[in-house]
C-alpha cells in the first residue's frame, strides 16, 4: 500500500478525540467515537493488505497474517501487562486494594477476551469498578485482534468463492 497522509490525519482526529474524552472536555462526550475511528481505519488498511495478498499470490496465509500480528503486538503487549502486574502489586497493596481483578484482566487480555471480561465483570464499561482497573483500556485491543481472528478468514472464504 502506498503511504496515506489523510489517514495519518484521521489518526490524529481520533488521537485527539480520546484524549479530550479522558481529559473531561464538555462538548467531546464520548471518546469511544475516536476509537471507532481506528477500527475503521485499521480493517481498512488491513482489509487492503490482505487484498494485495491475494492478488499477488492467489492465496492469503492465515498464519503469516496471525504472525506479522503476534510479532507487531506481543513485545509491547507483554512489556505493558507485566509492568502493570508489578505496579498493581506493589501499589495497590499498600492502598488496601486486589489485585485480583488486574490479574484477571491480564488473563483476560492475553486471551483476547478483555471486552467480554470487562462487560461481565461490570456489567458496563463505565461502571466504578471497571474504572479503577489499569487495563481497562485493553477492551479495544481484545475488539480489534477478535475482527482479526475472524475478517481474514471471512475474506479468504469470500475470494476463493468469487474465484469459482
Amino acid at each position: 500500500m502506498i503511504y496515506r497522509p489523510d489517514i495519518d490525519g484521521l489518526r490524529a482526529l481520533a488521537v485527539l478525540l480520546v484524549l479530550a474524552f479522558h481529559g473531561g472536555v464538555p462538548f467531546i462526550p464520548g471518546g469511544f467515537v475516536g476509537v471507532d475511528v481506528f477500527f475503521v481505519i485499521s480493517g481498512y488498511l488491513i482489509t487492503g493488505l490482505l487484498l494485495d495478498e491475494f492478488q499477488r499470490n492467489g492465496d492469503i496465509s492465515l498464519w503469516g497474517f496471525w504472525a506479522r500480528r503476534v510479532r507487531r503486538l506481543a513485545p509491547a503487549l507483554f512489556l505493558t501487562l507485566a509492568t502493570v502486574m508489578l505496579a498493581s502489586t506493589v501499589f495497590m497493596s499498600r492502598i488496601g486494594g486486589e489485585t485480583g481483578p488486574v490479574a484477571k484482566a491480564t488473563m483476560a487480555t492475553l486471551l483476547l477476551n478483555a471486552n467480554h471480561f470487562f462487560l461481565l465483570d461490570a456489567g458496563d464499561y463505565f461502571a466504578a469498578a471497571a474504572e479503577t482497573n489499569p487495563l481497562l483500556h485493553m477492551w479495544s485491543l481484545s475488539v480489534e485482534e477478535q475482527f482479526y481472528l475472524l475478517w481474514p478468514v471471512l475474506l479468504l472464504v469470500l475470494l476463493r468463492r468469487r474465484a469459482w
